[in-house]
């Protein structure tokens, strides 16, 4: 399970979520995804703690806790969503809506 810790503050370093988290438990791995374009923070995190009980814990204590000046959202993370998927238009020969290209056999 990982936990998702949603509006933190851009200075927020890896080291910062380590120390806090750690007051509910074992943090095993801490994620700062950074935006690709401008190598800012995204402004989330991610963090794995070593049992389910230490990261529920944590979600309860934090979960809408001010921290650096915001209020942080803190819940289990979901999985990623497929970014490939086939119900956009444009990728595929059937979901276009331009009949000028679809098939029929």
């Amino acid at each position: 399970m990982s936990i998702y810790v949603g509006n933190i503050s851009y200075q927020v370093t890896e080291e910062d979520l380590t120390e806090v988290f750690s007051e509910y438990g074992k943090v095993t791995r801490v994620q700062v995804p950074m935006d690709r374009e401008t190598g800012r923070q995204r402004g989330f995190a991610f963090v794995e703690m070593k049992t389910e009980e230490e990261e529920t814990a944590a979600i309860a204590a934090l979960d809408g806790a001010e921290w650096m000046s915001r209020t942080i959202k803190v819940n289990k993370a979901r999985p990623r969503e497929n970014r490939n998927n086939n119900n956009r238009s444009g990728g595929n020969w059937g979901g276009s809506g331009n009949d000028r290209y679809s098939r029929s056999y």
